[in-house]
């Protein structure tokens, strides 16, 4: 199904039975399979060109930002992984969803993981972009936690520049409010992620993955920086039966550094 660009973006507020509060964005049209979207650490960037390519490839395209990021709301009711993937489950309740496709994204990724494991027979498929979630101490993830802001560029993209401006999202650093904002924003928005992913992104999913039944593609950006290639094939020997697939010239954020690449090889997986 074909929708005009201009039908398919709309944003609104949903709370949850537990009393978050989350900003939604939508794609696509209203009938579309239902896809739901989990994002990063860094939150919904400014661009949404991959989400826009899901939509238009006729899904349901559903993103909610976690509490703590935007105007979300209710993350102090968040603690822990299990609290974490109970709220993804009650964001797809509240939108009425039975058989959700979760689409995962870094740490996106690894709840959508968590959400598969302990309730299999809900999600209708898995597709993790560079989830966090193990940990190989031969090949340690960066940890976010120690860098300095612009030092996050370098690690997550493959083009610094286009990252910078990404992270950054046109941020005049010579406006003290405009710049007080964003430092205040990103401290929020850490500091939700920091309960998962400090001091490592280890909460022993490895133990649980052998419970998803639904069908799963991995996907890895070429030049991941942050989580190497190398973790796929973990993944593949932990969960029962996962495809893979490269997306070259990509750093970590292949949603915004690929955006058309990854939209058509999950497409492509979907059938």
């Amino acid at each position: 199904m074909s929708v005009a660009a201009s039908d398919l973006t709309g944003t609104e507020l949903l709370s949850t039975a537990r009393g978050t509060a989350c900003r939604m964005l939508t794609y696509g049209p209203a009938d579309g399979p239902p896809l739901v979207f989990l994002h990063s650490a860094a939150g919904i960037l400014g661009d949404d060109r991959f989400l826009t390519a899901l939509g238009a490839a006729g899904y349901r395209v559903v993103a909610p930002e976690l509490p703590g990021y935007g105007p979300s709301t209710g993350e102090e009711l968040l603690e822990d992984m299990l609290d974490f993937t109970l709220h993804g489950w009650d964001v797809v309740d509240a939108l009425g969803i039975d058989r959700p496709i979760l689409v995962g994204h870094s740490m996106g990724g690894m709840i959508a993981a968590e959400m598969a494991a302990i309730c299999p027979s809900r999600p209708a498929a898995v597709v993790l972009v560079a989830p966090n979630g193990l940990w190989d101490d031969d090949q340690p993830i960066t940890d976010l936690f120690a860098l300095l802001p612009f030092q996050f560029p370098q690690v997550l993209f493959a083009d610094v520049e286009a990252g910078t401006a990404l992270l950054t999202g046109g941020v005049d650093f010579d406006d003290t409010a405009a710049l007080t904002e964003f430092f205040i924003g990103n401290a929020r928005r850490l500091g939700t992620a920091g309960k998962i992913l400090f001091p490592i992104p280890n909460r022993r999913l490895s133990k649980r993955l052998y419970r998803v039944s639904a069908p799963t593609l991995l996907a890895w950006g070429s030049e991941d920086a942050y989580i190497p290639p190398s973790y796929a094939p973990h993944w593949q020997a932990l969960l029962p039966a996962a495809a893979l697939v490269s997306i070259d010239g990509s750093g970590h954020m292949v949603p915004y550094e690929r955006p058309a690449e990854l939209a058509a090889a999950i497409v492509e997986f979907l059938g």
